[in-house]
């Protein structure tokens, strides 16, 4: 079996979202979506709200070499960030997390068709992708299971806020 390198900071286009590297100069758009508080409601780290936290956030997120700006392809504004994240080529598995899109952005196309279009894009070179979602996020769980993702175990959260459910995505199963 070919051990593949994923560009985890592809360009990727759709209808209705454009899917681009997170730049530095991204902070203030991004942070105007993350400082709704109702985004955190389920998540355990509301102080994201906050400029300072969310920075430290921000950050990490250009550090991790896979972060992804969402972008509305109607009007050219950014609505939202996603991650591809510890992709091991052994394993032929990715992580996809860190998403949040903006509130004028949920329950309709917009997080399928970015989901559809990083999925496509990690099946041509791993055979599974994980998702990690909170075990209070219910909204998340929903999301992933929507995409046709199982539920494979439970892990302490790293940030020791509870515990997160891991999902499982084969390749296999996705059409």
């Amino acid at each position: 079996m070919d051990v593949v390198t994923l560009d985890r900071q592809p360009l990727l286009e759709g209808e209705l979202v454009q899917l681009r590297p997170l730049r530095e100069n991204d902070f203030a758009s991004v942070y105007a979506i993350a400082s709704d508080p109702l985004l955190w409601e389920q998540h355990p780290s509301k102080e994201r709200t906050q400029r300072a936290v969310f920075e430290g956030w921000f950050h990490n997120a250009l550090e991790s070499g896979g972060a992804l700006a969402v972008i509305d392809r109607r009007d050219g504004r950014i609505i939202g960030t996603s991650r591809f994240d510890g992709h091991d080529r052994s394993r032929r598995a990715v992580e996809i997390g860190w998403t949040f899109l903006a509130r004028s952005h949920w329950g309709g196309p917009y997080n399928a068709e970015m989901k559809r279009l990083m999925l496509r894009h990690a099946f041509g070179s791993v055979d599974r992708v994980l998702f990690r979602v909170h075990s209070l996020n219910l909204r998340s769980q929903r999301a992933v299971e929507k995409l046709g993702a199982v539920r494979i175990g439970t892990e302490v959260d790293p940030q020791g806020r509870g515990e997160n459910y891991v999902f499982c995505l084969e390749a296999s199963a996705y059409d």
